[in-house]
């Protein structure tokens, strides 16, 4: 009887890496002692086969059930860190915050008063000044001014709805646009406008925890809250 391994039975072996699931590694194993047995029954006592390929496939199929384990035990914990987040996330549901966005909202109150939503910048350094600028739906600037100086960072400012003229604005959506320099060189800024948490999405194959901040704003990741507010 021949020495050498069945090709099929040996490319079933090799192909060992690429099986994930328990019961087809236990499989592999099963016909690689099956075919070791068999081998070491029928050699030939005067040309003893040589064993050190079918020794390095053994602890290749143990790599394998080793990495279903360990797979297994990291499914667990990813299961269990998206159920916390998940219920993290539940305690944000009816909070204020802010995301990357550049809306606003102004209305008119009963008193008289004018009511904004918040907005805020991120700044990766500091900024000697910072200008806001607000638009209205057709593109028009309503307003233009500094609020000075900014860290790096998180911070988060209103507008008192108001033109430049000191006029109340009109009710509805507005756009605003930061405008951050240090010195004579302009400083990359993120606008943040203001949501409300309506609901969690839990996780799924797609990605991880989502907010559900309603129509206008969507769905978005924890990762995408600079601020509660």
């Amino acid at each position: 009887m021949s020495n050498t391994i069945d090709s099929n039975v040996v490319s079933r072996v090799n192909a060992g890496n690429s099986f994930r699931d328990a019961s087809q590694s236990a499989e592999l194993r099963n016909n690689f002692m099956t075919l070791l047995i068999a081998q070491m029954q029928h050699q030939d006592p005067l040309n003893p086969m040589d064993n050190h390929e079918m020794t390095t496939q053994l602890a290749q199929i143990n790599t394998v059930s080793g990495i279903e384990d360990l797979n297994k035990t990291l499914n667990g914990i990813t299961e269990q860190m998206n159920a916390g987040q998940t219920l993290q996330a539940t305690a944000l549901i009816g909070q204020g915050v802010l995301v990357p966005g550049d809306r606003l909202l102004l209305e008119h109150g009963e008193d008289g008063e004018l009511h904004t939503t918040p907005f805020g910048i991120e700044l990766p350094q500091s900024a000697d000044n910072v200008r806001v600028v607000i638009t209205n739906a057709s593109g028009q600037v309503v307003n233009r001014y500094d609020i000075g100086p900014a860290k790096a960072g998180v911070e988060s400012f209103t507008w008192d709805g108001r033109t430049s003229e000191g006029e109340a604005a009109a009710s509805g959506s507005y756009r605003v646009r930061i405008e951050a320099t240090s010195g004579d060189k302009n400083v990359d800024a993120t606008t943040l406008n203001y949501a409300v948490v309506g609901g969690v999405t839990p996780p799924d194959k797609n990605g991880g925890v989502k907010l559900d901040l309603g129509a206008v704003y969507g769905q978005v990741g924890l990762d995408q809250v600079k601020q509660i507010l």
